[in-house]
C-alpha cells in the first residue's frame, strides 16, 4: 500500500520537505476575486506520498500549481504560506524560484504531451534536464537519460532516445516524462492525475514504477487523484478536498476504514467496491453539484449536500479541522463526526428486482474486419498491408441484458462498435440486429429504424453537442430525425420526458452546452440515445472521463433507463470495477480476438484467461482488507499490422512455459468450453486451469488478542451502545473537541490495554502537532476559525440541537470505571469473529458449538473466507441454520457482516435451503447452476 519501504521511513522529528500553512489562493477576473483554495494545509515527510483527492473544482490542481508558482497572471496566493525544505518559498526570489522548478520539484502532469515538444526527438528532451540545471556535458547528460529510460522500464531505450513524441504509445509518453522529472533526482515530485488516460494495465506498471522510484530515490510525493483505488496502492497519507478546502486528513488506513467526513463517506459509496451489486446494493450518489466559489454557504462548505446537516449547528459558523480522538494526524472539518452512525445508508434507497434477459436481439458470427494499408503503394511503394483489427468475433446479447467488452487501448474494441453502428462495414461474418443481417449496410444507406434501433453513447460528453444549439432543441432535432412523434408539439412534450427521464430538470431545455456541467452533458447524450427507442445502445467508457460522484449517478441513471425500456447494452469499457458492477456477461478482447467470455461470476472467479487474470490484478480497489495477486504485464500490446504467431497473447504471458511443443507461439488455440456459456481462448490444459487461485481475495480477520495475564479472567461485559443520538453542546471549540469520545456504532469487544495505556497514547497523540503559531496545528487552526473563506460573525449565536438523554446507570458505570467508548465503525467495517454481545439481544440467531464437520458456507454465493470465519465467530456453521433465519435474524446478522446490506440474505437463505436439502445436485436443480 506504502510508497516506502518501513526502513525508509522518515523519523518522527525529521523536519518537512513541503508544509503548506493556511494557504489561500484566488484568481482575479473581471467580475472580481474568485477564491479558489481556503484555509488549506498540509504537510509531506521526507520518502512520504500524500495523496490529495476530491471532485473536480476542488482546488487539487490549484494547490499543485501554487507549490510551482504557475498560476498565470491571474492566479495569487493570498494568505498562508509554503515552505519548501524548511525556506519560505514565498521569499525566494524569482532566480531560486526558477532553480527550484524541474530541479528540487518536479511536476508531471496528466496529459503527457503537454510536457514534451513534438517537433524535439526524445533524447534531446531528457538531455535539456541535467544540462540546464547541472550543467552537465552531452556526453554525461546522453548517458545518464539513457539510464533513466532503462530505469523507468522503457524497451530499447536507445531507440527511444531517438524517437518523437508521436511514436510513442501513450503509457511510453507518460514513462518519459516521468523520466524526465526524475532525471534530476528531485525532493518532491509532484503528480497531476498521471495514469487517467492510460488502460488499467499500463497504470498497474506506472503505479509499480512510482512506487519503485519512491524507495529508490527517497523522492516525496504529491498524488492527485479521483481514483481512491490508486491512493491506497501508492500513498502513505491523504487529503481530502471539497470546494477549496481540505475536509478530512490522515493515514491511509485511518481515512480509509474510519472516515470521519460525509463528503469522504459519499465518495466511498459512489465507487464499486466488491461487494455491490446493481440490484441489492446500488451505488449512492452525493447528491447535489460542487458550489460556485462565490457561492459557497455560511459554516460547512458540504452542509447543502449532507444527509447529516443540522439546521443552525453546521451553518452557524466556519467549521475548523478538529482531531479524531485516538488517530495521530487524522483531522476532519466536521461538527458532527462524534455524533454520526457511519453504518446508516441514506433514506430512500431502493433495491431493485433482477432483470430476466428476454430473446436474443443481437448476434454476431464470425465476424471479421480487416484494413488495408496502401498508401506507400502510391508512390510505389512496398505492397500493401493488412491491418487484423478484429478476429472471428462470435457472442451474442439479449432483451435487457448488459454485455461488457474489456481489453486495453488497440484490442478492438471501438472497431467493433463502428462495424455494428454502420460507421464500417465487415469484411466477413454476420451481424444480426432481430432477424436483419447489417454488417455490410453503411450507415447512410441504413433505414431510419435501423438506424434508431442501435445507438452510443460516448466517451467524452463535450463533443457530443452542438455549442450553438440549446439542449432541448438538439433533442427534438433527433426526434425529427427518426421521425418520432407527428407535430413539433409532439415532438416537444416527447423532449421535455426525455429530460424526465435522465433526471434533469425541464427548465434545462433552453440551456447550452456551455452551461451544463460534464455529468449533466452526459445525460443529455444517454436522452438523445433513447430518443428513437433504441433496442441496443452502445456506450463506450461512458462514465471514464466523470468524477466519481458523477459516475455514480450516470451508472444508475443507465441502469434505469435500460430497465425501463428493455434495452440491451454494449458496455465498452477498461474499467473493471464498474464492469462487475453492472454487467450480465463480459467479453474480454486482445488484439482482435475474444480470448474469454462468459458470465461476470465466471469472468472473475478461476480459472482465467491469463490475460483475464493481469486484467483483474490491475484492478485498483479502494479497500484495505482486499488482497491482490501482483501480476504487471510486460511491453505493450502488439501491432495488429504485425501480429505474433500463435496466440495472440503468448508474446506476454505469464504461463506460456507451461504449455508443451511450443503450441502458443506456432497455433491459434482452440476455443475450449469451460462450461455453462464460458468460453476461453487457450492452450493451457484443464489441470492448469485448476491450479490457478483467486486473483482478488479478501484478507483472513486475525484472531482475537489474549488478554495480559495481569488482567482478570472474567471481565464484565460491555453493554451494547444506546441509539446515536445527537450531542446537546453549542459548537465545540479545537480544545474542546478532545475532551469527548466518539459514540459507538455497535457493540465491540474492548480493546486490550485500554484505561491508563489509552489516556497515555490520546496524551502523546495531542501532542504530536505543534501548536506554535503560524504552523497548521489544530489549536491554530480552530482558533483562529474564519481567517478563510468567511469570518465568524460575533453576532451570530451557536447553534444547538436536542439534549442528549441522562446517561443510564451502566453507562455511568462504565464511566467510572474508566472504560473508552468504542470508535464509530466504518460504514463497511466487518466484525471479528467472537464479537462480544449482550445475551438479551433477542434478535440474535440461535448459534450452535463448533460441529466436527461444519458445512463449507463458501459454497453460497456472497459468502467468502472472511465472512465464513465471522458467521463461524458468532456461532453459525450449517446450512440448516442460515435455512432457518427469520428476517430479524437476518437483519442481526447483516449488522456484523461486510458490506452491510449490500448482499441480499434472502437468496443465503434459498441457496442454505437447496444446500441443507439435498446438496450441490438440489442447488443446480433450484438455480440451473453449480455453486461456486
Amino acid at each position: 500500500m506504502s510508497a516506502l519501504s518501513a526502513a525508509a521511513r522518515p523519523a518522527a522529528n525529521t523536519q518537512p520537505i513541503l508544509e503548506i500553512e493556511n494557504l489561500s489562493i484566488s484568481f482575479f477576473t473581471r467580475a472580481g476575486e474568485i477564491p479558489a483554495v481556503m484555509d488549506f494545509s498540509c504537510k509531506v515527510m521526507p520518502g512520504e506520498a500524500m495523496g490529495l483527492v476530491g471532485e473536480s473544482g476542488c482546488g487539487k490542481s490549484t494547490v499543485a500549481l501554487g507549490i510551482m508558482r504557475d498560476m498565470g497572471n491571474r492566479g495569487r496566493i493570498v494568505g498562508g504560506r509554503i515552505k519548501f525544505m524548511g525556506r519560505d518559498m514565498g521569499e525566494m526570489s524569482d532566480k531560486e524560484l526558477r532553480d527550484i522548478r524541474g530541479n528540487k520539484i518536479a511536476m508531471i502532469y496528466q496529459e503527457p504531451m503537454a510536457s514534451l515538444n513534438p517537433a524535439m526527438k526524445v533524447g534531446q528532451q531528457l538531455m535539456e534536464v541535467p544540462i540546464l540545471h547541472e550543467k552537465a556535458s552531452k556526453a554525461d547528460a546522453y548517458k545518464r537519460a539513457l539510464e533513466m529510460l532503462a530505469a523507468v522500464r522503457l524497451p530499447d531505450p536507445e531507440r527511444m532516445m531517438g524517437s518523437y513524441p508521436h511514436q510513442l504509445s501513450g503509457g511510453q509518453q507518460q514513462r518519459v516524462v516521468i523520466a524526465m522529472a526524475l532525471l534530476s533526482k528531485p525532493a518532491l515530485l509532484l503528480l497531476d492525475e498521471p495514469t487517467t488516460a492510460l488502460d488499467v494495465t499500463v497504470e498497474a506498471g506506472i503505479v509499480e514504477l512510482v512506487k519503485d522510484l519512491g524507495k529508490t530515490f527517497g523522492t516525496s510525493m504529491l498524488f492527485i487523484s479521483h481514483n481512491l483505488g490508486l491512493i491506497l496502492e501508492t500513498c502513505d497519507r491523504i487529503t481530502v478536498m471539497y470546494s477549496g478546502e481540505a475536509v478530512e486528513e490522515g493515514k491511509v488506513g485511518d481515512v480509509f476504514d474510519r472516515m470521519r467526513h460525509p463528503y469522504t463517506q459519499g465518495l466511498f459509496r459512489s465507487i464499486p467496491l466488491p461487494g455491490a451489486d446493481k440490484n441489492s446494493r446500488p451505488l449512492i450518489a452525493i447528491p447535489g453539484q460542487l458550489p460556485l466559489p462565490h457561492e459557497r454557504p455560511r459554516g460547512c462548505n458540504f452542509g447543502p449536500r449532507c444527509q447529516h446537516f443540522v439546521e443552525g449547528l453546521c451553518d452557524a459558523r466556519e467549521i475548523p479541522m478538529y482531531p479524531v480522538k485516538g488517530h495521530p494526524e487524522h483531522l476532519s472539518r466536521c461538527v458532527r463526526f462524534e455524533d454520526v452512525d457511519w453504518t446508516a445508508l441514506p433514506a430512500g434507497i431502493k433495491r431493485n428486482e433482477p432483470v430476466k434477459p428476454g430473446p436474443v436481439v443481437l448476434r454476431i458470427d464470425d465476424l471479421r474486419k480487416y484494413y488495408r494499408v496502401a498508401a506507400s503503394e502510391i508512390f510505389g511503394g512496398a505492397e500493401a498491408r493488412t491491418v487484423k483489427a478484429n478476429e472471428s468475433i462470435t457472442f451474442e446479447a439479449r432483451e435487457s441484458e448488459t454485455v461488457a467488452i474489456v481489453g486495453e487501448s488497440g484490442c478492438g474494441k471501438s472497431t467493433l462498435a463502428k462495424v455494428l453502428l454502420g460507421l464500417e462495414t465487415a469484411s466477413s461474418g454476420k451481424v444480426l440486429l432481430g432477424n436483419s443481417e447489417i454488417q455490410d449496410t453503411p450507415i447512410e444507406k441504413r433505414d431510419v429504424d435501423t438506424i434508431s434501433s442501435i445507438q452510443m453513447v460516448f466517451q467524452n460528453p463535450f463533443d457530443t453537442l452542438n455549442p450553438s444549439h440549446s439542449v432541448g432543441s438538439q433533442i427534438v432535432r433527433t426526434l425529427e430525425k427518426f421521425k418520432v412523434g407527428k407535430t413539433q408539439s409532439d415532438r416537444q412534450n416527447r423532449m421535455l420526458e426525455l429530460l424526465d427521464l435522465v433526471k434533469l430538470p425541464r427548465a434545462f431545455a433552453t440551456r447550452m452546452p456551455r452551461q451544463l456541467s460534464g455529468g449533466q452533458k452526459q445525460r443529455i447524450g444517454v436522452a438523445r440515445a433513447f430518443a428513437g427507442n433504441a433496442r441496443v445502445v452502445v456506450a463506450d467508457e461512458p462514465v471514464s472521463a466523470l468524477d466519481v460522484s458523477v459516475q455514480a449517478a450516470v451508472t444508475e441513471l443507465l441502469m434505469d433507463v435500460q430497465r425501463q425500456n428493455k434495452t440491451t447494452m454494449l458496455f465498452i469499457s477498461h474499467d473493471l470495477s464498474v464492469v462487475r458492477y453492472l454487467a450480465d456477461r463480459v467479453v474480454v478482447m486482445y488484439l482482435g480476438y475474444i480470448v474469454e467470455q462468459g458470465t461476470t461470476d465466471q469472468i472473475f472467479a478461476p480459472p482465467y484467461h491469463p490475460y483475464t487474470e493481469a486484467l483483474l490484478s490491475a484492478i485498483p480497489i479502494a479497500d484495505t482488507s482486499v488482497v491482490k495477486k501482483h501480476i504487471v504485464l510486460d511491453g505493450d500490446i502488439p501491432s495488429a499490422m504485425n501480429p505474433p504467431s500463435g496466440c495472440p497473447f503468448q508474446t506476454r504471458c505469464r504461463w506460456k512455459s507451461r504449455v508443451p511443443d511450443n503450441l502458443c507461439e506456432t497455433k491459434v488455440p482452440p476455443l475450449k468450453n469451460l462450461g455453462n456459456g464460458h468460453q476461453s481462448l487457450c492452450w493451457l490444459d484443464d489441470a492448469e486451469l485448476a491450479s490457478m487461485e483467486p486473483v482478488i481475495s479478501f484478507a483472513q480477520p486475525s484472531p482475537a488478542a489474549e488478554p495480559p495475564a495481569a488482567q482478570p479472567a472474567a471481565a464484565p461485559a460491555i453493554e451494547p451502545a444506546p441509539a446515536v443520538a445527537p450531542k446537546a453542546a453549542t459548537i465545540p471549540a479545537a480544545a474542546a473537541r478532545t475532551d469527548g469520545e466518539p459514540v459507538a456504532a455497535a457493540p465491540t469487544a474492548a480493546p486490550a490495554g485500554a484505561g491508563a495505556a489509552g489516556t497515555g497514547a490520546r496524551k502523546r497523540q495531542a501532542s504530536t502537532r505543534s501548536a506554535v503559531p503560524g504552523e497548521s496545528s489544530p489549536k491554530r487552526r480552530g482558533a483562529e476559525a474564519g481567517s478563510g473563506r468567511e469570518a465568524v460573525n460575533p453576532k451570530v449565536k451557536p447553534g444547538t440541537t436536542a439534549p442528549k438523554a441522562a446517561p443510564s446507570a451502566s453507562e455511568t458505570g462504565r464511566a467510572e470505571a474508566g472504560a473508552d467508548m468504542a470508535e464509530p465503525a466504518h460504514p463497511y467495517a466487518e466484525a471479528a469473529p467472537a464479537v462480544a454481545l449482550s445475551p438479551e439481544d433477542r434478535n440474535r440467531p440461535a448459534g450452535i458449538p463448533r460441529p466436527d464437520q461444519p458445512d463449507d458456507l463458501k459454497l453460497i454465493a456472497g459468502i467468502g473466507p472472511k465472512i465464513e470465519a465471522t458467521l463461524n465467530g458468532l456461532g453459525i456453521y450449517t446450512y440448516r441454520q442460515i435455512a432457518g433465519w427469520t428476517e430479524a435474524e437476518r437483519d442481526w446478522v447483516d449488522g456484523f457482516l461486510k458490506f452491510k446490506g449490500r448482499i441480499d440474505r434472502d437468496d443465503w437463505v434459498r441457496q442454505a435451503e437447496a444446500l441443507k436439502t439435498g446438496g450441490v445436485e438440489e442447488y443446480v436443480r433450484v438455480f440451473g447452476r453449480k455453486p461456486r
